[in-house]
């Protein structure tokens, strides 16, 4: 599965627009993970911990989309967007959402 945050593809041609796809996750920091953290934030860093959920979020949102393209029969998914908000203390969501294709390669 080709994905892609830009409306085409460099040497393919989209053939179909299959549809709107996302994928969406909601994920919860632990007690231990938000004590580190802030001791991180009062002492300066970056927090693994809590770099480690935004990407596990990030890519099980990615997973879902493209489930959804493939169930839709599509081999691509252009125009990817990311969204990222704080729902309450400790939980993230996580939304991608794209469009469907179908592409081939482009004759030379």
């Amino acid at each position: 599965m080709i994905v892609s945050t830009t409306p085409s593809l460099e040497g393919y041609e989209i053939t179909e627009y299959l549809g709107i796809v996302t994928g969406e996750t909601i994920i919860g920091a632990n007690l231990f993970k938000d004590f580190f953290a802030s001791i991180t934030d009062i002492v300066g860093g970056r927090s693994s911990a809590y770099e480690k959920v935004l990407r596990e979020a990030k890519t099980t949102a990615l997973s879902e989309m493209e489930m959804q393209a493939r169930a839709f029969g599509g081999n691509a998914v252009v125009g990817i967007d990311l969204d990222y908000e704080t729902i309450r203390d400790g939980m993230l969501m996580v939304t991608a959402s794209g469009t469907a294709v179908k592409v081939s390669k482009k004759a030379v």
